[in-house]
């Protein structure tokens, strides 16, 4: 048996791999992934990283950009976002973006991976999942970005936040609004 066929062998569908990982399982790492790459049975998702993909009936599944991401930053500490899911909110909000937002303690910038574009961000605080309450904070904290009329979802977003549990916002705003956001909120959450 070839060093190629061993170095096959502990690979698996649907996984990523980093180059420091398959290192181990090779006397010739860099010609070994460049030639599995050849033949299809690796793809390289960016410098350094690569997916074996799985195959169904209907051809190669990508990997999913939770596995990619946590592969690539070494850690399961971030959230994975996007501008898509504020259209969830009922804000007015209608836009479709082909962007992935990940908060994260160690990357910031954006990147291609599997030729997706990430925009890493550092952040202090954000929690292991979505909330309906982040998502509010999180829109209002990136409200420039957005392609809507602002004025018409900040009032929106005023609306929904008043049917809400004022601790619960209270708590996200607290925790993970910038100053601006944190403003407009404080100004909001005065119920009479």
């Amino acid at each position: 048996m070839s060093g190629l066929e061993r170095f096959k062998k502990h690979l698996k569908p649907g996984q990523v791999y980093r180059r420091t990982d398959l290192k181990p399982w090779s006397k010739a790492v860099d010609r070994q992934l460049k030639q599995l790459v050849v033949d299809g049975i690796l793809q390289k998702m960016s410098q350094g990283l690569y997916y074996c993909p799985a195959k169904v009936s209907f051809g190669e599944v990508p990997p999913k950009d939770e596995e990619l991401v946590r592969v690539f930053l070494k850690s399961d500490d971030f959230l994975i976002t996007s501008p898509n899911f504020y259209n969830s909110l009922g804000v007015g909000t209608t836009q479709l973006y082909n962007k992935r937002v990940v908060y994260n303690h160690k990357r910031h910038g954006k990147l291609v991976l599997g030729g997706k574009v990430f925009d890493f961000r550092l952040k202090h605080k954000f929690p292991r999942e979505l909330t309906k309450e982040f998502l509010f904070v999180d829109l209002l904290n990136n409200l420039k970005e957005l392609a809507e009329d602002r004025q018409a979802v900040l009032e929106c977003v005023k609306e929904k936040m008043l049917t809400m549990s004022a601790q619960r916002m209270k708590r996200a705003v607290n925790s993970y609004a910038g100053e601006r956001a944190k403003k407009i909120f404080s100004n909001w959450l005065v119920r009479e």
